[in-house]
Parts: structure tokens; sequence; C-alpha cells
């Protein structure tokens, strides 16, 4: 069997995960990551949340708790981040750490994949913010129009 060189592993692994192929397990990754509570879990713990301390810190990641994220995370139920942050998990985007207090003590923060992802999904946050207005401008120019 002849050896392939370094080169041609990196095109066979590029071939085997092109998102636009039915069958990639890119696919899911994708549908993952752009679930609205996945972008804002990242967000929060990349440092793009409120700070406890009051000052904004943007880019400051740091690890929280869960009640932290609860609050961080308004309209988040119990059961969705919970199931968020175990996938987040599962995919080595974040890492949970328990330390044994009374009661326990429970972190999340991202790793390193996770803070890569963070990057991404910042930029995503930042242009919705931004651009929200002209958004909702043109949501109603064109249900004007539609009616």
């Amino acid at each position: 069997m002849a050896t392939k060189t370094a080169a041609q592993r990196r095109a066979q692994a590029k071939a085997d995960y092109d998102a636009f192929l039915a069958a990639c397990p890119s696919r899911q990754l994708l549908e993952r990551i752009s679930n609205k509570w996945v972008a804002l879990i990242l967000a929060a713990l990349g440092g793009g949340g409120p700070h406890p301390s009051g000052v904004d810190c943007p880019d400051e990641p740091r690890p929280m708790r869960y009640s932290e994220l609860s609050r961080t995370l308004a309209g988040v139920s119990q059961k969705m981040l919970t199931q968020t942050l175990r996938s987040l998990e599962r995919d080595g985007l974040v890492t949970r750490t328990v330390t044994a207090t009374v009661p326990v003590t429970v972190t999340y923060e991202l790793t390193d994949l996770g803070l890569s992802l963070y990057r991404v999904v910042r930029g995503i946050k930042e242009w919705a913010e931004e651009h929200m207005g002209e958004v909702l401008a043109n949501r109603e120019r064109y249900d004007a129009r539609a009616s």
C-alpha cells in the first residue's frame, strides 16, 4: 500500500469534510454552532457578556458558574442551558469543572477549540447588534409592500 504525503492527507481530509455533500458530518456541527444558545453561551464565556465587576471587559475569556450563565442569557430555560452546555462539552468546546464545596461549585469555560469558534461567533453577534435597526426597517418595508 502506497503511503500518502502530508499534502495528499490534507487534500483527502478536506474532501472528507465538504459541508455541501449531504453525508458530510460537518453538517451536524454547522447545525449545532448555528444555534442561538450556542452562540450566546460562547459569547458570554468569551467575555462578551456582562462582567460581575460591572466593568466591561470584552474579549477576556473567563470561567462562569451555571447560575451566572443563566442570569446572563435572558430567556434560556434550565433544560436548554443544560442540554447546550453538555453538547458543547461533548464537542470539546467547553470544559466543566466541579469543585467539592458546599454547595458544589460548577464552572464552565472555553477550551482552545471553543475560543477559536468564539472569535468567529463574536463577529456575527456584533454584526447582528450593529445592523438590527436596518434589518427591522427592511422587514417593515417588505411587509408594507406584501400587504
